[in-house]
């Protein structure tokens, strides 16, 4: 005779009243029905103490002798407002119900701080698995949801880092391979696109490294950086100036450095002349960098931000470049908790406006 199988429907409806017994509802429930069961002993203390009295007994029959009228009832007594039952009772109803809304907030809270934990650092620890069956249930699924953001960003990794080995080996052989042909322009034009496809790989390699990137904030010199910047343009013979003054502010440096470089270029490609303009606030920090170059049209200003987007047809990577230097740029603010947008540049051109926190 065969063993019977232990029946998982079974062992299932075993589980459920401890599931129930230890979920939030019956934790809310448990909290609410003793404050309601305490207000109610609390009531009937009150109107057994203050309620209406027993009519007195009836007065005797008249006697031959007059007798006074005996006194009345005594008057009935009011209880106060504000007395001692009044606000025990209002006070465990409050406490009530503050229990029960830290109960319900407690796993929403931790789920959020998880989450913005996850979206600064995918090498953030787990969410704990405890509390209520609904708190574990969610941060079970958040664990298993962070585990397979990590598994398909580091298959990304090692795909993008196949690719570029894959894809550099022919392209160097080809480089090779051009210089043996005869026709000098045709061998010129080759070389030119050649050059162009590693140029497309290194750019799209440093802007998906650049999403994966992870850095401390750190207290840092912005001015400082604007006019090291500003001083390397000069150098390569632009004409870049640099115009206010901000204090110290907490930020990323290397991907705040990454974002006005590349700001920086983008509007040097357009107009010659730039000009950085910082502007200090309480709250936050405003960093401009202002063009007269051919500006953007008001419906493209937010679409220039997207990758591999140029506002020209061309292909030329002198006029237009590969099309994520934006991308890299708002890549590196949100980071940072900032933002960046483009708005119009009085007299004509563009003007980057990069805010940051300071909090």
């Amino acid at each position: 005779m065969s063993a019977t199988s232990p029946d998982p429907m079974h062992d299932e409806t075993k589980k459920r009243p401890l599931e129930r017994a230890d979920s939030l509802f019956a934790r809310l429930f448990g909290v609410f029905l003793l404050a309601i069961v305490l207000a109610h002993l609390l009531a009937f203390a009150w109107f057994s103490h203050y309620g209406p009295h027993q009519p007195p007994p009836p007065p005797p029959p008249e006697t031959a002798f007059e007798q006074e009228p005996p006194p009345g009832p005594p008057p009935p007594r009011h209880p106060p407002f504000w007395s001692a039952p009044f606000l025990f009772q209002l006070l465990a109803l409050v406490a009530a119900a503050g229990i029960g809304a830290r109960l319900l907030a407690r796993p929403v809270r931790r789920m959020g701080d998880a989450a913005l934990r996850l979206s600064e650092d995918l090498d953030s620890p787990p969410l704990p698995e405890t509390g209520p069956h609904e708190a574990r249930q969610a941060a079970r699924a958040f664990n298993r949801m962070r585990e397979r953001i990590r598994d398909q960003v580091q298959q990304r990794s090692r795909m993008l880092v196949a690719v570029s080995h894959d894809l550099r080996t022919p392209l160097s052989r080809l480089r090779l391979r051009v210089e043996e042909i005869d026709n000098p322009q045709l061998r010129t034009r080759i070389g030119q696109d050649l050059a162009e496809m590693i140029g497309m790989l290194d750019s799209t390699l440093h802007y998906l490294q650049q999403e994966r990137a992870s850095e401390p904030l750190q207290w840092f010199d912005i001015k400082a950086l604007a006019d090291s910047l500003a001083e390397d343009a000069c150098e390569r013979g632009a004409d870049v100036g640099v115009e206010g003054y901000c204090t110290p502010l907490k930020v990323q440096p290397m991907a705040l450095r990454s974002c006005l470089n590349n700001l920086l270029d983008n509007a040097l490609r357009y107009a010659g002349d730039v000009t950085i303009e910082l502007r200090d606030g309480a709250r936050q920090v405003e960093i401009r960098v202002r063009d007269h170059g051919p500006g953007i049209p008001a419906e493209l200003r937010e679409q220039v931000f997207e990758p591999f987007f140029r506002l020209e047809g061309s292909r030329n990577r002198n006029s237009g470049g590969v099309g994520l230097g934006l991308a890299i740029a708002r890549d590196a603010a949100r980071r940072q908790g900032g933002e960046l947008f483009f708005e119009e540049t009085h007299g004509g051109g563009a003007t980057a406006v990069l805010r940051l926190p300071r909090s």
